[in-house]
């Protein structure tokens, strides 16, 4: 509890008696117009004349003491007994008998009439965030004046604690004399001052100056520079002479920099920077320090489906094609062998100055397999390798680690049409082919199968009459006929006309693949691989046995007999299905990659 002011020990109506009437009455006027003095809401004087623990006692000649708590005082320690002090009567008397006086009122008071007296709408003040109140802050400036959070700053602010006991100048931007409510604003005064400083910097601002600026914000493409005046644009592909994936590996928020005027454009108010113009460009070198054939060591920084890019210095990538990192590989894309940050050596296969790009090879670090394929693998050798893969046209041998050889479709049988190679190999077959051709420019060999075997054909002319009768069993239909196999890869085409003596619609009507005949051999034709069978004509007897224009109809030369197993695919619509999609090459072909 306050303790109790003491009562003047000397009061006016309370002379010692030998006082004269009017000397006592007079006294009594004296004290009354000193009580009218001390009104309610009044600016007071008055004189400490105690320090207590947590409150100041001020004698301000009134008939008791006034108290101010000690918190209106900023260093309570620093008062002394008989300092002059200014109080706000706040209450003559209490219900306790005291009187209530304040000494932040009264300065408050004499604040705000300063305020009215030397301030307008527009004026600049000096004032301390104080504090946090609904919809913004609480700002000092001898009187308590309103912030509205809108009106902190220039940019959206996202922790307004930051502001907080900082000593800034406002813009006063209205003023309620009858409520005695302020309200300031510093974005507008910085907006202002940013105008007089932009128009500033437009007039003395040119191409190839250095200026320090503030990172003001980072986006995807760059960064926006405050140049003390308005922002410039600092884009991403002119912070370094290097890669920079993102700004914020260059750059912070805050952070100061110097950097480059690059362009103006006056009419958009638009002004470009630059950062890494502020060092030596690495590429004005760059032919004496890395000429062709050089071997260099750097780190993948960046994978595109089409190659990979490799820092080799700083500031300074080359670019390893897919074409150019195996010898002997089809590589679809660089990530499949590379990885971001793996470190790799290189050659140097092509530098150009003007566009800043540098052609880079990993295969050349190593010996090219394919130089000396023409002297280990001549044409006519023999070769063992395992079926890796297959196409719609053949299939690819590894002959050894990183060399495959290809055996074409037509490669595959003397005897057979093969239309897919999967109708003989198997991937993972172990083969004996033979080396046709060598195209080590293209890196191809063509490999034949049927060339290491054998050819049947050779023994077929003088194994198979015309006439003679034979058995064999239907291996596949088509719109035209049926092929009969007479022996283990000999296949005889039976045309629809010499199925039956009746006239045939349609072969499977007839016949069905794996159903076992008789037939009789109405031609062979050993330049064109071909045997031409009659069903027909095995019905008759060997004396009536003639072959006749009508038995050859369909076998004429140039027309497909074993070969025309095509023909049936194509006419039912059978899709042989492709493992590999690839291009197609036949041996004796030159075609390029």
């Amino acid at each position: 509890m306050p303790t109790t002011p003491s009562s003047k020990k000397q009061s006016l109506t309370a002379q010692p008696a030998d006082l004269a009437g009017d000397a006592r009455a007079a006294m009594a006027a004296k004290y009354e117009e000193t009580l009218r003095q001390f009104t309610e809401g009044a600016i007071v004087q008055g004189r400490v004349v105690e320090v207590r623990s947590n409150e100041v006692v001020v004698d301000i000649g009134y008939k008791s003491e006034g108290i101010v708590p000690g918190e209106e005082f900023r260093d309570l320690a620093a008062v002394k007994v008989g300092d002059a002090l200014e109080v706000l009567l706040e209450q003559i008397e209490n219900d306790d008998g005291h009187v209530v006086v304040s000494k932040q009122k009264a300065e408050q008071q004499r604040n705000w009439d300063r305020v009215l007296e030397t301030c307008t709408e527009g004026s600049l003040i000096e004032g301390v965030i104080v504090g946090r109140i609904k919809g913004g802050m609480l700002v000092d400036v001898g009187v308590d004046a309103f912030l509205p959070g809108s009106q902190l700053d220039v940019v959206p602010v996202k922790n307004p604690d930051d502001y907080m006991n900082r000593t800034m100048e406002f813009k006063i931007i209205k003023i309620n004399r009858d409520r005695r409510n302020l309200v300031v604003s510093r974005r507008e005064l910085l907006e202002e001052r940013r105008r007089d400083s932009k128009k500033k910097l437009l007039t003395e601002i040119q191409v190839g100056q250095s200026r320090k600026g503030v990172v003001k914000n980072l986006t995807d493409f760059g960064a926006f520079i405050d140049l003390n005046g308005m922002d410039g644009l600092l884009h991403v592909t002119d912070m370094s002479w290097g890669r920079v994936n993102h700004p914020s590996e260059v750059l912070s928020v805050g952070q100061e920099v110097e950097v480059v005027i690059l362009d103006v454009n006056m009419e958009k108010e638009r002004i470009s920077l630059g950062l890494k113009q502020k060092g030596r460009n690495p590429w004005d070198d760059i032919e004496a320090k890395f000429p062709v054939g050089r071997r260099v060591h750097g780190k993948v920084v960046n994978l595109m489906p089409y190659g990979a890019f490799v820092e080799i210095e700083d500031g300074i990538e080359g670019l390893v094609h897919v074409s150019e990192l195996s010898w002997t590989k089809r590589i679809a894309k660089a990530a499949d062998v590379l990885t971001v940050g793996q470190e790799v050596d290189a050659i140097v296969l092509a530098v150009n100055k003007g566009e800043q790009k540098i052609s880079l090879g990993i295969r050349q670090t190593e010996a090219n397999p394919w130089e000396r394929v023409r002297e280990t693998y001549p044409i006519g050798s023999r070769i063992k390798g395992k079926v890796r893969n297959f196409t719609n046209y053949g299939a690819f041998v590894e002959i050894e680690e990183g060399v495959d050889g290809m055996i074409h479709v037509s490669d595959m049988s003397w005897t057979r049409k093969v239309n897919h190679p999967s109708e003989l190999l198997k991937k993972g077959d172990e083969v004996e082919a033979v080396v046709l051709e060598v195209d080590a420019a293209n890196q191809r060999i063509s490999l034949g199968l049927k060339q290491a075997q054998e050819d049947p054909w050779a023994s077929i002319a003088a194994k198979y009459k015309v006439g003679q009768r034979v058995h064999g069993r239907v291996s596949k239909l088509a719109s035209f006929g049926a092929f009969v196999e007479i022996e283990e890869g000999i296949d005889g085409l039976v045309h629809i006309s010499q199925i039956s003596d009746e006239r045939v619609q349609k072969v499977k009507d007839v016949l069905q693949p794996g159903q076992e005949v008789d037939a009789r051999v109405i031609k062979v034709d050993p330049v064109e691989r071909r045997i031409g069978l009659s069903i027909k004509a095995a019905r008759m007897a060997d004396e009536d046995f003639k072959v006749d224009e009508t038995m050859l109809e369909g076998l004429r030369p140039g027309e497909s007999i074993v070969d025309v197993a095509g023909a049936f695919d194509a006419a039912f619509g059978v899709v042989t299905p492709a493992p590999e999609v690839a291009e197609e090459w036949r041996p004796g072909e030159k075609k390029d990659e």
